[in-house]
């Protein structure tokens, strides 16, 4: 009997110990975190295909004028039958087709005393007008280049940059422009530097290239045209008589160079971009004594006076001269001095007359394979 209580006892205590252990099991499931669900791994977003990625974006350059709206894109038309002033017909949209008249004052494009004479200036572009203007670069204007060379920028600051005999720098570079300068020169013994001049100016846009270069000739002669120009590698001829005027039209814009004088004076016009004045003069017997130059006696170190008026330069233009064109600039040349310096020798130098590459340049072409246009070189 007591064996089969002892029996009855051992059972149920198995069934209690099972009955626990499976309830501490249950409670212990509840206790416990649930596991942590993996973060799911970065995914990668699917490959965009090549023609849909986004770019960098780019900065915007300015769209070049088109030649309906140049500013020389007029026509000739028989002088005013009353006053003799000589008029045009614009053919531009932004003129909007309208016939400018010279003023009394200036009543002729081209007159025969240019040195007494103003002339009369017609913009059939934004300006829309025909005024008077001197045809010869003013050394003390804004935009000058002359003499040993002497800038006065955008600013009105006048300052001196010296370069460097044989050696090429930007004196312009922006978004659709670039203007280069080779300079001449001559270094007297014991001086530590060259007198300079600037002996050719190439000037770049779009695609073309066009050269301006005074010849070397061993004594001066007013008489004698030395003036050698180039048009994408070909030399030009800009004719004496009649209009004294070569011009093109390059289906963007319109390039036009006249003569402003007899001989060794143009002016050349890039239609939206530029008007500069030139004149091709002599280093005289009287300056090489004054400045103790010391120069050859077999050299006539012909060379440019110089003044550009500009349009449509962007806010970030670069070159010797060009940045003085920027809004706010504040030139960094000591003032009240005789020869106030601005260095950048190094900023601006280029490879060669008409190559677009220095540290600085912005301007760039369509392609990379401008031929180097050659110049006389001294």
């Amino acid at each position: 009997m007591n064996m089969g209580k002892s029996l009855i006892l051992v059972a149920f205590l198995l069934i209690l110990v099972s009955i626990g252990a499976t309830t501490v099991g249950a409670d212990d499931d509840t206790k416990k975190t649930p596991a942590p669900v993996p973060a799911p791994k970065d995914q990668k977003p699917a490959p965009v295909p090549k023609e849909d990625k986004p770019e960098h974006p780019k900065e915007e350059k300015p769209k070049p004028s088109p030649a309906n709206d140049d500013d020389t894109n007029y026509d000739d038309l028989t002088p005013d039958p009353k006053t003799g002033c000589e008029r045009a017909f614009c053919k531009s949209k932004a003129c909007n087709y309208k016939t400018l008249t010279c003023p009394a004052e200036c009543p002729e494009r081209k007159p025969k005393k240019n040195k007494k004479s103003k002339g009369c200036f017609i913009n059939c572009g934004r300006k829309c007008e025909a005024t008077c203007k001197w045809r010869k670069p003013k050394c003390n204007g804004y935009g000058s280049l002359c003499y040993d060379p002497r800038f006065v920028g955008g600013d009105g600051v006048m300052f001196y940059f010296h370069g460097g005999k044989g050696r090429d720098f930007a004196l312009v570079s922006d978004t659709n422009l670039q203007i280069n300068a080779y300079f001449i020169g001559n270094r007297p013994n014991g001086r530590r530097r060259d007198y300079t001049w600037v002996q050719s100016v190439a000037v770049m846009f779009d695609t073309d290239t066009f050269v301006l270069s005074a010849k070397k000739v061993q004594q001066w002669d007013d008489s004698v045209d030395v003036l050698l120009i180039k048009w994408n590698g070909e030399e030009i001829t800009v004719p004496f008589t009649g209009d004294a005027e070569w011009k093109t039209n390059t289906g963007v814009r319109q390039l036009v160079v006249e003569r402003t004088d007899d001989t060794n004076t143009v002016r050349v016009t890039v239609g939206g971009l530029v008007e500069i004045d030139m004149k091709a003069v002599p280093i005289t017997k009287e300056d090489d004594k004054a400045h103790n130059y010391q120069l050859p006696s077999n050299d006539a170190f012909a060379h440019f006076e110089t003044q550009f008026r500009f349009s449509n330069l962007s806010d970030n233009v670069e070159g010797i001269l060009g940045k003085t064109y920027r809004p706010g600039y504040v030139s960094p040349v000591k003032r009240g001095i005789a020869m106030p310096l601005m260095g950048g020798e190094d900023k601006y130098e280029t490879p060669s007359l008409t190559s677009t590459r220095c540290k600085l340049c912005i301007f760039q072409r369509n392609y990379d394979s401008t031929p180097t246009i050659g110049v006389s070189q001294y």
